[in-house]
């Protein structure tokens, strides 16, 4: 899907001319030298997209581009608007300052720390807040007014959030609405297609008893986004959900290779895993596919002798501050896999995510992922070094805190062990 941008768009965070990135999750256009800062970032504070060389669904486009033309960008910089803080000095970032330090020291104030987000007033019960702004969301997602829906989110209102009286969630009500734009937003902000009603009906059979079937397939389709995103990236197909076919499992391209005892046992290990455990590495994995994929179009479409340097690099996953050090150490372990080491992960995952959706029993080991990780790694490759030790020096930053993280926490959760029917 490509994307004609008019000349009046310019980069959110910079205000540059002819901004070709957008971040998906933030409902904004950004240029190139912003987006090397926000891929630095890692997913769980933006998730960019390059506007022509990445593919899109044609409504997730639709959803970004909605929310850049209402003005979605003010959310961010709302107290910047304020005449007040010219007066103090502060503000954003433009076209002729540097990368390093100015831009970046801004755009990880405006995402990361979100300095210029409106607070709501201070309350005793954080708690009552969050379940106000998400009884506001579970209301605001019926009509088409997104910019609303994001200011609740970013405020802390919860895409999954059940409703205690209603018996559904903000998935559900958009759903049942036909509201195919609000269902993305609440989908990258981690909205679960699967969950069920206080029925049992999930937001696909709303959708469908509404008469919104191009909302119901989509539905579908983002609850088996991590494993179609896995299966494209190795073979360029997607399943066709639509008559049931819900997984592809690529075989590898050197078939004549027997498994190795280490694959094996690697493979065991991923299956004696709990399905807690398995849909973390997955989306570990996930992540690592989309930095890959995003490197690859970054590289690409870069002016090699000004823009691709050692600062606009991002070599492995950024740290997420909500997960443990261990965690951060096992994703960032991940770039040094091959390109058939990372296949064969990537395989193992999408047929061990097919059976246990099938519903095949498992295992109650707990091993660690970690585990699974050194196995694969190490089975085209004979090394000495002690692969419990980190591979990076400085893997978990104190300063590099995420204070959206509940609002954005597990937006590829899309029911791996779960049937969408």
């Amino acid at each position: 899907m490509s994307k004609r941008l008019r000349s009046s768009e310019l980069c959110a965070d910079c205000s540059g001319p002819d901004p070709s990135w957008a971040s998906v999750n933030r409902g904004t256009f950004i240029c190139d030298e912003c987006c090397s800062v926000h891929r630095s970032l890692g997913r769980h504070i933006s998730q960019v997209r390059h506007l022509k060389h990445t593919p899109w669904p044609p409504t997730l486009l639709q959803m970004v581009e909605t929310l850049y033309n209402n003005g979605a960008n003010s959310i961010w910089e709302h107290s910047l608007l304020d005449p007040a803080s010219i007066m103090s000095g502060r503000r954003k970032a433009n076209p002729q300052d540097k990368v390093h330090p100015n831009k970046a020291e801004f755009i990880r104030a405006k995402y990361q720390m979100l300095a210029f987000v409106h607070r709501l007033p201070c309350r005793d019960d954080d708690s009552v807040t969050a379940k106000d702004l998400s009884k506001q969301l579970h209301s605001s997602v019926r009509t088409g007014n997104l910019e609303t829906c994001l200011r609740l989110l970013s405020l802390g209102a919860q895409a999954n959030f059940f409703h205690p009286e209603k018996g559904n969630t903000p998935l559900h009500v958009a759903s049942k609405a036909g509201q195919i734009l609000q269902a993305e937003l609440l989908a990258v902000y981690g909205a679960d297609p699967g969950t069920q009603d206080s029925s049992g009906k999930t937001p696909a059979d709303y959708a469908r008893q509404g008469g919104h079937h191009e909302l119901a397939e989509r539905l579908v389709e983002i609850q088996y986004e991590l494993t179609d995103r896995l299966a494209f990236y190795l073979c360029g197909r997607k399943p066709d959900h639509k008559n049931g076919q819900h997984f592809i499992i690529p075989q590898m391209a050197d078939s004549s290779l027997d498994l190795s005892e280490l694959a094996k046992a690697a493979k065991k290990k991923l299956q004696s895993l709990s399905n807690h455990l398995f849909e973390e590495l997955a989306m570990d994995v996930y992540d690592e596919v989309d930095r890959r994929e995003t490197d690859a179009v970054w590289l690409a479409t870069q002016n090699h002798s000004t823009l691709v340097t050692e600062t606009t690099v991002v070599p492995f996953l950024p740290v997420n501050p909500e997960y443990s050090s261990t965690r951060n150490q096992g994703r960032q372990k991940l770039a040094r896999f091959n390109a058939h080491e990372f296949a064969t992960l990537v395989i193992d995952i999408l047929s061990d995510a097919k059976r246990r959706q099938q519903g095949s029993p498992l295992s109650s080991s707990k091993d660690n992922v970690e585990l699974i990780l050194k196995t694969i790694n190490n089975q085209h490759s004979i090394e000495s070094q002690d692969n419990d030790q980190p591979d990076y020096d400085s893997v978990a930053s104190d300063e590099d805190t995420d204070l959206e993280a509940a609002a954005s926490k597990a937006n590829r959760q899309k029911l791996l062990g779960k049937d969408a029917n």
